[in-house]
C-alpha cells in the first residue's frame, strides 16, 4: 500500500460532498473505501482531520460538532452551491 497526500484526500472529500447536507461519517466512509480500493494507506482519523481543515478554510460548510461524525454534516459553501446549480 502507498500513502496518499493531503491534497488528494481533500480532492476525494470534495468529490463526494454536494450542495445538500451529508453526514461526516458518510463522507469519511466513502473516502476510505475509494482510497483503500486504489491501494492507498489511510485511516478514518486522517480523513476527519482533512474535513475539519476544509471547513476551517471555507471549502466546506458544517453544522454540528465535527468530532461527532454521525451527528455532524457538511456541504459545499453558498458560492459553490450557486455555481453548481448554474451548471445543470
Amino acid at each position: 500500500m502507498s500513502s496518499i497526500s493531503k491534497e488528494a484526500i481533500d480532492g476525494r472529500i470534495l468529490s463526494f460532498v454536494r450542495t445538500n447536507w451529508l453526514k461526516v461519517a458518510m463522507v469519511i466512509s466513502r473516502v476510505l473505501l475509494e482510497c483503500r480500493h486504489e491501494g492507498n494507506e489511510i485511516n478514518e482519523h486522517e480523513v476527519a482531520e482533512r474535513v475539519v481543515a476544509l471547513v476551517e478554510i471555507g471549502k466546506l460548510e458544517a453544522q454540528g460538532n465535527l468530532s461527532r461524525w454521525r451527528h455532524s454534516e457538511v456541504r459545499l459553501p453558498d458560492q459553490e452551491r450557486a455555481s453548481a446549480g448554474s451548471d445543470r
